[in-house]
């Protein structure tokens, strides 16, 4: 097997099969930047990424990290990821330290809009994405739910729709009963899911809802939800593992369809519905596909426990705050992440491989051990000074519930056991902490969530741990 790279826009390497893949993106030399608030969506991901460096407005690591680059220190108070991502593209210090790294650098963002693009092209990065525009028109949720049954795959009983008033919401969705969920067009963790069962409820969001062009409105169900990821490459769509997803657990975030972490446990779905949400995902690639879209993306799903039905959530062009859990998944199987496979479309890596075997390893009720993951966001209502936050790295939970440092480390894998978790520091003592920012994530080995789907007790004790060591103030 041989690799080659050239300093172009789209350095081309050659390989033959997964094993070889991972071993191009190891000894790669081209740099590639992860440029966000923080490493969090590909935290670990410099242990099979040769020559990737974060670029990042928190500083996580303290300093210790080498392939971490902590820009926009002064950045203004309230930046959303987006936002944060353009402030670090524009900074001087960023120019300097891209252009010292040398030519052909590529660059992967979680969220990007025209400009994102326009800032990494002056700074001659190559932007290993889709288009902006493209990601933007199939981020709507109501553009995916049209692609989803293009593609004969069932949402949730629901109508689309514009919506100027609560008589207008109910006319409209006679038939979903009286409990409903209405979505806007675009989402940032359960932010703009309203859920309205009264004139009050939708009330306290009539204007945001009223100024959408359409939003969708489905039937309440008592559901459970999970997610997967998938990359859309020249030789089919590769499909990650399903995961339990968390939303709306009170003791991680205050929005009650906000996301807050993610579960690996293989009985926690039947082969069926594996099997289901795979199918769903070749489906909707091969749609996504004929729109030009390639890559990863995330699709999350809504499994009823009344009916068994699984109906698909909500579609995400971009990598998701699942890829970690999902990149460990693959090396605990000896596969390559989807993000080495997202990579390799954009940077011109050769590989061969069956696809139908990378996909049918997620499909088996058992597997390697699971982890779990749990978002800590601010829960005040208003915005507050962090005054304190753990370091990052692994810590010990303690019969008494109070945690301690343990040691340095970076990865998914680095927790030796279920006594032990990673965490990752997204805040800095100092910076302001609006309402629902995330404050850090903790990794860790084994359940997180009980059958019913709410926190283990060892969760719950893991939460309510750190939440004593992160302290704020008032403004």
């Amino acid at each position: 097997m041989t690799a080659t790279t050239t300093t172009s826009r789209r350095p081309q390497h050659s390989s033959r099969g997964r094993a070889d893949l991972s071993r191009v993106f190891r000894r790669n030399r081209t740099p590639i930047y992860f440029i966000n608030r923080s490493s969090f969506n590909l935290l670990g991901a410099e242990e099979w990424i040769g020559n990737l460096t974060f670029v990042t407005a928190t500083d996580s690591y303290d300093g210790q990290h080498p392939p971490t680059f902590v820009a926009g220190r002064n950045r203004p108070a309230g930046l959303d990821l987006l936002a944060c991502t353009n402030y670090l593209l524009r900074q001087p210090e960023v120019a300097d330290f891209v252009r010292e790294r040398g030519p052909g650098g590529q660059v992967l963002f979680l969220m990007m809009d025209e400009e994102t693009e326009h800032l990494a092209r002056r700074l001659g990065l190559g932007v290993c994405l889709p288009p902006a525009a493209l990601r933007e028109r199939l981020d709507s949720k109501v553009t995916a739910t049209r692609l989803a049954t293009s593609a004969g795959v069932a949402s949730v009983p629901h109508v689309l729709a514009p919506i100027g008033s609560y008589a207008a919401l109910r006319a409209a969705s006679r038939h979903l009963g009286p409990d409903l969920v209405v979505q806007l067009p675009h989402d940032d963790s359960g932010k703009t899911t309203f859920f309205i069962s009264t004139a009050a409820d939708f009330s306290q969001h009539a204007e945001e809802i009223a100024a959408a062009p359409e939003v969708k409105v489905m039937r309440r169900l008592r559901c459970r939800p999970a997610t997967l990821e998938a990359c859309i490459t020249r030789h089919g769509t590769l499909v990650g593992p399903l995961l339990s997803e968390l939303t709306g657990c009170p003791d991680l975030t205050p929005y009650g369809g906000g996301w807050c972490g993610n579960e690996l446990a293989w009985d926690a779905f039947s082969p069926e519905i594996r099997r289901q949400a795979q199918r769903a995902a070749l489906a909707i690639g091969s749609v996504l596909r004929r729109e030009g879209y390639r890559g990863c993306f995330g699709l999350d799903f809504l499994l009823d426990q009344d009916s068994g039905a699984l109906y698909l959530g909500e579609l995400n062009p971009r990598l998701t705050g699942a890829t970690p859990v999902t990149s460990q998944a693959a090396l605990a199987r000896g596969l390559a992440p989807l993000v080495l496979y997202h990579l390799a479309e954009w940077l011109g890596t050769e590989w061969s491989g069956d696809v139908d075997d990378y996909n049918s390893a997620w499909l088996d009720a058992r597997g390697p051990d699971g982890w779990g993951q749990l978002i800590l966001h601010h829960l005040g209502s208003s915005p507050a000074v962090v005054t304190a936050a753990p370091r990052s790295g692994i810590w010990r939970l303690h019969p008494d519930g109070t945690a301690s440092f343990a040691r340095p480390g970076w990865s998914q894998a680095a927790p030796a056991d279920e006594s032990e978790a990673l965490f990752l520091r997204t805040v800095d003592a100092g910076r302001v902490c609006h309402p629902t920012a995330c404050c850090g994530r903790l990794a860790t080995r084994g359940r997180v969530l009980t059958a019913d789907g709410q926190l283990t007790p060892r969760a719950k004790a893991w939460v309510a741990g750190f939440r004593k060591l992160i302290t704020t103030l008032p403004l």
